[in-house]
């Protein structure tokens, strides 16, 4: 007898609807950061960086809105459940596995990762494929830094992430109905993964990854749409393959695995055009509206790394 399986939400169903439907708007180091207990809450602590040249001209995001409006369904889909819903998820103690095609496959735990790996702050532009987009002072260090660590084969084209699944700590993955199939999955090209601007971010304003941004390490490329920007990362793979990406898989003609930012590939259901940032200037949509620009204003940085292809089928 075959193994019964829940049914899943559609993908029109889980697609984060606030803009489209126009609603609302709605340690001092490293030691510092390990000296947290397993039984933290969602609150951060102080983690020390350098600053970093990789920043943007532009108003930085209070650090109340980007705390509080997320996407992290693995606590819920509405923007606020990730607040809200994960004081019970526990950061540390925290290992990655990184393996696959490498020399040196190895698991890392948090307080190796903050001591061998130099921190930094990098203020970083960041467009959700919502159209909505923050700026964010994040610390962290380059992903090339760890894939150096491992030694990847030369047969290796792309890296792989996968999130965790904790459904007692994260209620987002537990009940009947589930949003998403777990884990959240995701995946690079192996130069964009060791592009200087792509970043394993430990934090942010100057503090660790508070639950609901992905403590206690996820993945930031700048010039991609937001959700390729898996959360709370277990496990990293060096694979010869494209692999999965949990919103491709979804909804393919919606999310491409290649995610970059481009107003001229507009989403099925809304215009890439124009974008929110959210808290500023209030108006119709709950904040001030602006031009996105192609690869989200890093295209000088990215834009060789997709020469030759078609974005539009390749977006």
């Amino acid at each position: 007898m075959p193994l019964y399986r829940p049914p899943r939400i559609a993908a029109t169903e889980i697609t984060p609807k606030d803009l489209y439907l126009s609603r609302r708007h709605l340690l001092g180091g490293a030691a510092a950061a390990i000296a947290l207990t397993a039984t933290e809450s969602a609150w951060a602590s102080p983690l020390s960086a350098k600053p970093s040249a990789y920043r943007v001209d532009e108003k930085v995001t209070s650090k109340q809105d980007a705390t509080t409006y997320n996407n992290f369904y693995e606590f819920g889909t509405g923007k606020a459940d990730p607040a809200q819903n994960s004081a019970a998820f526990k950061p540390l103690p925290w290992t990655i596995t990184v393996g696959g095609l490498v020399n040196k496959p190895q698991t890392i735990d948090m307080e190796t990762i903050l001591k061998d790996f130099p921190m930094e702050e990098r203020i970083y532009r960041m467009r959700c494929v919502e159209a909505w987009s923050m700026v964010i002072p994040w610390i962290g260090f380059p992903l090339s830094a760890l894939l150096d660590r491992v030694e990847p084969l030369g047969s290796a084209k792309y890296v792989a992430f996968e999130t965790v699944v904790r459904p007692k700590e994260m209620p987002g993955q537990s009940g009947f109905f589930q949003p998403l199939d777990w884990p959240y999955v995701e995946g690079l090209r192996l130069d964009e993964a060791r592009h200087p601007l792509t970043l394993l971010a430990t934090g942010l304003y100057g503090e660790t990854l508070p639950n609901q941004n992905g403590a206690p390490i996820r993945l930031v490329t700048p010039w991609k749409y937001g959700f390729k920007g898996i959360k709370s990362i277990v496990r990293i793979t060096l694979t010869e393959k494209e692999p999965p990406s949990t919103w491709n898989k979804m909804a393919p003609q919606e999310y491409g695995f290649y995610a970059n930012v481009n107003p001229a590939v507009d989403h099925p259901r809304w215009s890439q055009a124009t974008e929110r940032r959210i808290g500023e200037a209030s108006g119709l949509f709950g904040g001030a509206r602006m031009n996105t620009l192609p690869f989200n204003g890093y295209g000088d940085e990215v834009a060789s790394l997709y020469a030759g292809m078609d974005l539009r089928k390749f977006y």
